[in-house]
């Protein structure tokens, strides 16, 4: 009994450390609605405009996307092919070679196809809110949530450039993490600060909901076939307990 409860804890474990965030920042939540095909069509746009051109998604078609998000043909080839040589029923895999991703970024790209299922889509959208600015790194910038990250900051412009904030130090030693602050340029008011926080919210929110519909494309079908075969077993149930009255009715 005691080596189950270890096995157990050991088998965990790993859970509990992802859901933290693996950094001790909280995770913001991402708020995840499927059915919002709009969020779905934007975050698409992003994922194509700003982390294609490294990132692919490998076990997504275009042209399955497409049916899922309510998109025709002429959209596809308009909004998300660029190269002529690629089908709507080809792959959504990045033109970047994995050499050339070692090379630049000292490792291999991930495919993201299905980040958001071995991490978490509150992981992803916090992650991509994490960045901060770290001139130690190699390309200025570093992650709250993914420390020492060798990816650089693509959504920059939309999010500005946000700074680390520490603990009280002890002695020549930062202290931990505590949270991280954009900063705001001199030239920009307040509202437009506090606009630009929000635009990129809803940016990154629905580029972490398209990430997670390519990580289950049939998860809202496999949902509602769920419901029809809970309701199924229910009529089901009550037929076969009706069954069974009329075989015993006579038994006493």
């Amino acid at each position: 009994m005691k080596r189950l409860l270890i096995a157990s804890v050991l088998l965990l474990a790993p859970a509990f450390v992802s859901a933290s965030g693996g950094a001790g920042l909280h995770l913001e939540k991402a708020d995840i609605d499927l059915a919002d095909q709009e969020s779905l069509q934007r975050g698409a746009k992003y994922f194509v405009g700003y982390c294609m051109g490294c990132h692919s998604l490998k076990y997504m078609r275009y042209n399955r996307m497409a049916e899922d998000l309510g998109l025709d043909e002429v959209q596809i080839r308009r909004d998300f092919i660029f190269d002529k040589e690629t089908k709507p029923g080809d792959l959504m895999v990045s033109a970047m070679r994995p050499r050339d991703g070692e090379k630049w970024f000292g490792t291999q790209v991930p495919d993201l196809t299905l980040v958001t299922r071995w991490r978490d889509p509150d992981w992803v959208f916090t992650y991509l809110k994490g960045f901060y600015a770290d001139e130690s790194r190699p390309y200025g910038v570093n992650n709250a949530v993914f420390p020492d990250v060798g990816m650089p900051h693509v959504l920059a412009g939309h999010q500005g450039l946000q700074k680390a904030v520490y603990t009280e130090t002890e002695g020549e030693h930062p202290g931990s993490l505590k949270g991280l602050e954009l900063m705001r340029p001199d030239n920009m008011s307040e509202e437009e600060h506090n606009q630009r926080v929000k635009e990129y919210d809803q940016m990154v929110r629905d580029l972490t909901n398209f990430l997670t519909y390519a990580g289950e494309p049939i998860k809202l079908e496999r949902r509602r076939l769920g419901f029809y075969v809970l309701g199924f077993l229910v009529i089901l149930f009550g037929l076969a307990y009706l069954l069974k009255k009329e075989y015993w009715k006579d038994v006493h």
